[in-house]
């Protein structure tokens, strides 16, 4: 859904990725300060109730996932390491973002349903990044789905800061609908593997 939005982003975050490349900053450097950001802004405000500053936090480093690519592209620095580096720490940063809205819904917002289902949202997440790894791991794709990332994170965050400002109903709604569409999307991809494993086997 977001990817109609990329070029878009691209042309705004290019002088950034430039001026680093300028002062001589990294991506790597860059990927990883923007996901201590991420995990910063989430674990210091979202526990604590502090929806809305929290998300702007984490906004405000979530775009260094596209600084770190553009700086890597510019420079002919891409690498197999630089690929691994990022989606790994896209794991931790979304695992800090959802594990901090789990915190909050267990103590302050104290709805033990929901801090279950941001566990959940949490889990599948990180299966749906792991189904598609192992699938291109073994020859085969999984490019399909009604949930990536990035759609997972937009989603959760925009509910989050306008659960902040007073918005109710909205951030709870939200995280039910990513638990079935990360379910979904789980599904989606072991169907497509599973059609081209049946699709090998009867070829060889």
């Amino acid at each position: 859904m977001l990817r109609r939005f990329h070029q878009f982003w691209i042309r705004l975050l290019t002088p950034v990725a430039r001026f680093f490349l300028r002062v001589g900053i990294g991506p790597d450097i860059v990927t990883l300060v923007g996901t201590l950001g991420v995990c910063a802004g989430a674990l210091a405000f979202y526990p604590r109730g502090e929806l809305f500053w929290g998300t702007v936090v984490i906004t405000a480093f979530v775009f260094s996932d596209m600084v770190d690519g553009l700086m890597a592209r510019m420079s002919n620095r891409s690498s197999k390491w630089g690929a691994f580096l990022d989606s790994t720490l896209d794991r931790v940063g979304d695992a800090a973002i959802f594990g901090a809205l789990a915190l909050w819904f267990a103590s302050g917002g104290e709805s033990y349903l929901l801090a279950c289902v941001a566990l959940y949202d949490l889990v599948m997440g990180s299966v749906t990044s792991y189904a598609k790894a192992r699938a291109e791991s073994l020859g085969m794709t999984a490019n399909v789905g009604i949930a990536e990332r990035a759609d997972r994170l937009v989603a959760v965050l925009v509910a989050t800061g306008l659960a902040g400002l007073g918005v109710p109903f909205l951030l709870p709604l939200v995280l039910w609908a990513l638990a079935v569409a990360s379910t979904v999307t789980v599904v989606q991809r072991m169907m497509a593997v599973r059609r081209q494993a049946l699709a090998l086997e009867r070829s060889s």
